[in-house]
């Protein structure tokens, strides 16, 4: 598949996961409408930006120069080369 090049098409991309992301909070909490449930869905959403942020990101700027990602599944066949390539103690 080739990579995306039209500016308009990226954007569109983008807003879709957005309001993707905002549609399913929002049946999430219609269905279970507690304060419990909008913070565990809160944090639940950080942390998964977080390790998004980790697993691209700092990974690239801050352990492995090299390092070019292509998707999660990419970080996770580079995590488990990685692993195995570290030298026992």
């Amino acid at each position: 598949m080739a990579d995306l090049k039209s500016p308009a098409v990226i954007w569109t991309k983008g807003f879709l996961f957005l309001l993707l992301g905002v549609l399913g909070s929002v049946l999430v909490v219609l269905q279970a409408p507690s304060v419990t449930i909008v913070l565990l869905l809160f944090l639940t959403v950080w942390a998964f930006c977080r390790f998004y942020y980790f697993a691209f990101y700092v990974i690239e700027h801050y352990v492995d120069s090299t390092y070019r990602f292509a998707g999660l599944f990419s970080f996770l066949q580079y995590a488990i080369r990685k692993r195995r390539e570290r030298p026992k103690r």
